[in-house]
């Protein structure tokens, strides 16, 4: 089997997919970061639906760990519609689910003439300094983004983040390239030393206005740990047009 390691995932059969070293964990080496993988299901969604609607919300739930080895992809239709449709896509290993993706499309429609957004955009990329990720996390997926960050305090940050690494190895949307950044989110401006206090995300949603250009995906970043083991990292999403959508991931904290 002849598979390329440029990409992040090569697609092995109609709906099996293999990750190369740039899927490497940042918690776990031997497991895989899962930025990539909702960006895969997000492109199974847009390839078997994305032609007649436009992606407005992506609701990921991650399941369990997943090994860098290879995945399969399914897709099937929950509530289908002419103007309005939910679709959902699973990932699985070896037979056992591991990221499930509830999108919702809608049929587009011209809005220009209302369009607009009280979100204040970010600096250019150009503004702010490089900072390199690794410096605080291991792993394949952390050493092949270029980050450039203004770091405010802990758990608060704004950044620009982009990749030479292709998702996969066929054409691939903006916007699946941005869903395969956007959980770097909760580890690009850490409250805490992850060495020792961890803080895995459980899920990740993202709401979107427009779709991304491609090109750097930026982010305006806060995290928050509650009192119990909860907490939260909201983001809000940026091309260098301005902003697109927010981000917000479901956190498990425990010193």
């Amino acid at each position: 089997m002849n598979v390329s390691m440029s990409s992040y995932f090569s697609r092995t059969g109609p709906t099996t997919f293999l990750p190369s070293p740039h899927v490497g964990g940042a918690w776990q080496l031997d497991e895989q970061h899962i930025a990539p993988a909702l960006g895969l299901l997000t492109h199974a969604v847009e390839t078997e639906h994305g032609d007649r609607m436009a992606v407005s919300r992506l609701s990921f739930d991650i399941l369990g760990v997943i090994p860098l080895e290879e995945v399969s992809v399914g897709v099937r239709v929950v509530r289908p519609g002419r103007t309005v449709e939910l679709v959902e896509a699973a990932m699985s290993h070896a037979g056992r689910p591991a990221v499930l993706l509830r999108a919702w499309l809608m049929a587009e429609r011209d809005t220009a003439a209302v369009a607009g957004t009280r979100l204040e955009p970010l600096p250019p990329p150009s503004a702010m300094p490089a900072w390199d990720p690794t410096t605080v996390w291991p792993g394949g997926f952390i050493a092949s983004v270029e980050v450039r960050r203004a770091q405010e305090a802990p758990g608060r940050a704004r950044y620009w983040v982009r990749t030479d690494v292709p998702l996969l190895d066929e054409p691939t949307s903006a916007l699946a390239s941005a869903a395969g950044l956007a959980d770097i989110a909760n580890g690009m401006t850490v409250r805490e030393d992850p060495r020792s206090v961890a803080f895995p995300n459980l899920d990740l949603t993202a709401h979107l206005v427009r779709a991304p250009e491609p090109g750097w995906l930026g982010f305006d970043t806060t995290v928050s740990f509650g009192p119990s083991g909860h907490g939260l990292t909201s983001s809000v999403l940026h091309d260098e047009r301005g902003p697109f959508g927010t981000v917000a991931q479901s956190l498990t904290v425990r010193p």
